[in-house]
Formats: C-alpha cells, structure tokens, sequence
C-alpha cells in the first residue's frame, strides 16, 4: 500500500501504452477517456468547495464571465484555441488532446450539474483533496496510454522545445500568466488556488506509481 503513496519520478510505460499517438483500441481509448473524465470531475470538485479555482479554471471562469458562457464551455473554447496554437509550433497531433478537448469539458459540465456548491470551509477543504486527488490520477491515467498530451501541455513542451527553456520554468509562467488574466477578468480565485499550484505535481506523481504497480510493463532480464 505504502508503494502506491511513493511519487514517481518517471512516466510508467504499461501494459495498455500505445506505440504511437494514432496506435488505438478499445481498450485504450475507455482508459483515456476514463482518465479524461476523472480530471474533468475533479476540475468541477475543486470549482465546487468554493474555496478558489485552479489556475487555468480561474482563467476559464474570467473568460466565461466576460462572454457570459459557462465555465465548462469556456474551457472547451480554450482548449480549441490553445489546440490550434500547436499549428505554428509544429507540435504533433494525437487522438489524446483531441479526446482531451471533448471530453473533458463534458465531464466538468456533469460535475458542476450534479455536485452541489460547498457552503462551509471543512466540507470545502473536503472537495479540495478528492479533486486533487481525481485531477493527479487522472492525469496519469490518460498520460500513460500514451496518445499524446493534453492541449496546455503540448503547448508547454512545444515552447520548450523550440526556446530551449526548461519545462518548469514554461510551465511556471504560462500558470501564472493565465491566472492573471483570469483574475484581471473576474476569475473565482482563492486558498485553493494556491493549494492546487502546490499540491498537483506530487498528486500526478502519486498517480504515476499507483498506474505503475496496476499495469506496468514487465521487463525482462537476460542471464549469463
């Protein structure tokens, strides 16, 4: 049990990675679209304990006030736009980010509807470590199919690859510089904001060595 508790330090390669971005079976894509959707309610949990949007959501919630949309049709307008940027990049794409703009927004749509606004701290508190908890495992869940990275991501790696700057650093400020604009837009933000920053890398990295012990690809070793 303790193993699964142990962040990873690398992606896992399992039993159900693909060889490339377009390698599909059933199989993977009900793991992709399982892990998409744990993220996407896990996003509307952590919109839900009313204690502060992570950083992206609070850039969605800014843009859906300012269009007056909701915030689950302002991601998916986000992720298309942030999708199309990979164009000038020369980012390649994959069935992953293109399930990932669909079915995500989709999912915190069904959360946002069927899970109630938390009113007091402790039950938001609550929300606040389910949602880390679904958004990290979920995370790694669709990550480790290997069909390619959500659209934020391919944008992250993209950037890092062509400027050469280390991916933390690209990851750091283009957080930053969403939830600014989010915020200057009327973005719900707060202590769980801070939270999310702090907490998501090691929720994924938990989320890695739990799809680790479930489905890892057995390695084989050759004695003299």
């Amino acid at each position: 049990m303790l193993k699964f508790l142990q962040p990873s330090r690398t992606i896992p390669r399992t039993t159900w990675t693909a060889e490339s971005r377009w390698d599909m079976s059933l199989l993977r894509l009900l793991i992709l679209a399982f892990g998409l959707f744990l993220f996407g309610i896990g996003e509307s949990l952590y919109i839900q304990s009313n204690l502060g949007n992570s950083p992206w959501a609070v850039f969605a919630d800014g843009v859906a006030k300012l269009t007056g949309t909701t915030i689950a049709w302002s991601t998916f307008a986000i992720s298309c736009v942030v999708f199309l940027l990979w164009m000038p990049l020369k980012e390649k794409y994959g069935i992953g980010p293109i399930a990932n703009t669909l079915i995500v927004p989709v999912a915190m749509n069904v959360g946002l509807t069927v899970i109630p606004r938390q009113e007091s701290i402790a039950n938001g508190a609550l929300f606040l470590i389910i949602g880390i908890a679904c958004v990290g495992l979920g995370s790694a869940i669709y990550i480790t199919c290997g069909l390619g990275a959500g659209p934020r991501q391919g944008m992250m790696t993209a950037l890092h690859r062509i400027t050469g700057i280390r991916v933390a650093r690209i990851a750091t400020s283009i957080e930053v510089v969403v939830f600014t604009l989010g915020v200057l837009m009327g973005g719900k933000y707060g202590i769980g904001t801070l939270v999310f920053a702090l907490c998501i890398g090691p929720a994924v990295a938990i989320g890695f060595s739990i799809m680790r012990e479930i489905g890892e690809m057995p390695t084989h070793e050759h004695h003299a």
